[in-house]
């Protein structure tokens, strides 16, 4: 028996495992950018790296809570300050340990995803603000136009306009001054993220995104792509950003690697461009025209130190009318009891952004928590301009007040009623993408952002599961099913996390047979010759995505163009691959250990998965892989094959690189 008709022996067992109901015995957890925010330190700025060039160094620091990147460019004990966030404290340790003499502050657009820390810098070093002269700024600004310029020690800063996210953007071209033609880097603030570009519907109405998407064409194609493929990008935000839509984790990239792996510039006619661009953005937080708006007229300063004023236990606040309650303990402490109506945003995790997202700006927010969470909820809301009161559940049971609780329910037991037909409503809090590429079966899918509103499809007298990837979000959902009034609203224990830990099965529910038997909906992968391969590379690129699963010493050696590599684990547990509707194709060495994955992958989403069979012996042989000369493992380069693409080899000089991560999702709704 050869190896491929193993590897199809392999997907048929798998299968057949799957549709007795057996568990995964491997069931990796989901990663998504919003459980990566919750460890202690997500909060907290940190650098990333400090990248030396021959006349100057950039420092990057990111925000990871709000992803955020911001910089200081340092040459000959001078420095700017880009696009910094409005706590400002480790830009100034940052300037006392270079011993640098901050000349201005940069903003290179006005930003709506945080509030801007121009004023606080401003009132701290008594330094200029420079931004665009179209910025529209209420406070006193160097006004800079295109080709303007800003000497910082060595380093000359060129300022170019580039509207596309907003209609002011620009971006800072950074020269040396030895060379001062030639362009070493710039910071792209929202044109220009890695693997993607700033949204463009963000004006509310005072600009068309169709207008600012076909502007941002025109920026790619007029001013950034003549500056040459080896400038270095510095954007201002990564991967869960809501400026953009599936910005990668990688800090920095170049002009040349944008040009040629950004899926938004596969499109070169301005129309597809617009479409692609504007096709699946995620609704915009309702507080980025607030936050948009503190920035333009100049942020008031903020007493970082001074603490949040103290709200007395009183059974008022339990009103949705009046208040609006914010429980910032971990899901489990509010499971165990909680003041009725207060939802639960826990500070381990993107607690600005779903605040701003869930709270009506203007409400008259109150924080629930211990003295410690409290404080550090009060900073932290300052970021993105929300302010509020503090109670402490321990004043609160003190009074003798009354208190609810959730408890969630297990993974197990869930299943167990499903498959009783027992099972409550249970209602997805993802965004849709979400849902669709991995669902515990058969469920509703109400995204979190715009719950209460469309529970009201839901009767509030039944009990109601909120499901989520981690259960951060299912458990904010408790709290807004709570406000609005439902009586048994409860959480996933653990979110599709636990579910895939508990070996349970992701395919939708069953459906009855004429026979009174039951059936499942079972996908295979399909096989994909190799001159079938070799059509869709030369004629339809761009419009699947080839992953090569081999080790990243075989890769580096060869691979197909346009592949990347990606760890087997990896590729099996991270949900971002589940989602599109594009063709996920995997290669390997022969075509067997492709195969399995694949079976695997097909049971998880609708999205088509297919293998290069025989693999990439077969590919380099001729097409067939029957006939010709097999590829040793390992071997520096393959057969001679003149209608094979060419080979994309590492570059000289210089170790193989790891293929890219798949792309983060927007930590989203």
């Amino acid at each position: 028996m050869n190896a491929n008709r193993l590897s199809i022996g392999f997907v048929l067992l798998f299968t057949a495992l799957l549709i007795v109901g057996a568990p995964l015995s491997h069931a990796g957890q989901i990663k998504d950018s919003e459980s990566a925010t919750h460890a202690l330190d997500a909060s907290a700025h940190r650098v990333v790296d400090a990248y030396p060039f021959d006349e100057f160094k950039v420092i990057q620091f990111e925000l990871p809570v709000l992803s955020v990147y911001s910089y200081l460019l340092i040459s000959d004990g001078q420095a700017l300050l880009i696009d910094p966030v409005r706590d400002i404290k480790s830009y100034l340790e940052m300037l006392e340990k270079e011993k640098a003499t901050l000349k201005g502050v940069y903003l290179s657009h006005s930003h709506a995803d945080f509030v801007a820390g121009h004023m606080e810098v401003v009132h701290a070093i008594k330094c200029p603000i420079i931004q665009s002269k179209k910025s529209g700024a209420g406070y006193s600004f160097n006004a800079v136009g295109e080709g303007d310029t800003f000497q910082v020690g060595k380093a000359r800063v060129k300022f170019i306009e580039t509207p596309g996210h907003t209609p002011d953007g620009m971006c800072a071209v950074v020269f040396g001054k030895s060379r001062p033609d030639f362009p070493v880097l710039m910071f792209s603030g929202d044109v220009l993220f890695v693997g993607s570009v700033g949204r463009p519907d963000l004006m509310e109405g005072t600009t068309s995104a169709a207008w600012l998407a076909g502007a941002m064409f025109d920026s790619w194609h007029q001013k950034i792509l003549p500056l040459g493929d080896a400038v270095r990008i510095f954007p201002a935000h990564g991967a869960g950003s809501l400026c953009g839509a599936h910005l990668s984790d990688e800090p920095t990239s170049t002009i040349g690697r944008e040009k040629s792996a950004n899926p938004y510039f596969k499109h070169t006619g301005r129309g597809a461009f617009v479409a692609a661009l504007l096709e699946g953005l995620p609704e915009a937080p309702q507080y980025f025209k607030h936050n948009a708006k503190m920035n333009r007229e100049g942020p008031p300063l903020v007493g970082w130190e001074k603490p949040l004023p103290a709200f007395p236990p009183r059974k008022e606040v339990m009103d949705p009318e009046k208040y609006y309650l914010v429980d910032l303990r971990d899901a489990k402490e509010y499971a165990a009891g909680h003041i009725h109506g207060a939802v639960n945003i826990g500070v381990r995790g993107r607690f600005e952004t779903w605040t701003g997202i869930m709270v009506p700006w203007g409400s008259k927010l109150v924080l629930v928590g211990d003295t410690e969470v409290l404080r550090e909820a009060g900073f932290r809301l300052n970021r993105v301009g929300y302010a509020g009161e503090a109670l402490t559940m321990a004043s609160w049971e003190k009074a003798g007040l009354p208190v609810v609780t959730t408890p969630p329910i297990a993974p197990r037991e869930l299943y167990g009623r499903m498959q009783a037909g027992t099972a409550p409503v249970v209602v997805d809090v993802r965004l849709p993408t979400e849902w669709m590429g991995l669902r515990i079966g058969t469920v509703l899918n109400l995204p979190l952002n715009r719950l209460h509103q469309l529970c009201t499809q839901l009767d509030p007298s039944e009990p109601v599961v909120a499901v989520c990837n981690s259960a951060y979000r299912s458990s904010l959902a408790v709290g807004v099913l709570e406000r609005k009034g439902f009586q048994k609203p409860m959480s996933l224990d653990g979110g599709s996390e636990a579910w895939l830990k508990a070996g349970l099965p992701v395919y939708e529910s069953v459906k009855e047979t004429g026979t009174g038997g039951s059936l499942r909906y079972v996908r295979l992968p399909e096989r994909l010759s190799a001159d079938a391969l070799n059509r869709m590379m030369v004629d339809l690129p761009g419009t699947f995505d080839l992953v090569d699963i081999r080790s990243a010493v075989h890769f580096s050696d060869y691979n197909l163009p346009g592949s990347r590599n990606v760890d087997v684990a990896d590729l099996i547990e991270n949900v971002s691959f589940l989602v599109g509707k594009s063709p996920l194709i995997l290669v390997d060495r022969d075509g067997s250990i492709a195969m399995a994955v694949a079976g695997i992958l097909s049971q998880k989403t609708e999205r088509p998965i297919k293998v290069l069979y025989g693999g990439l012996e077969s590919y380099w042989s001729g097409g067939h892989g029957e006939e010709g000369p097999k590829m040793p493992a390992g071997s520096a380069s393959p057969p001679s094959n003149q209608n094979a693409p060419p080979l994309i080899l590492p570059e000289s000089g210089g170790a193989p690189k790891p293929a890219d991560p798949p792309k983060k999702k927007s930590a989203g709704c």
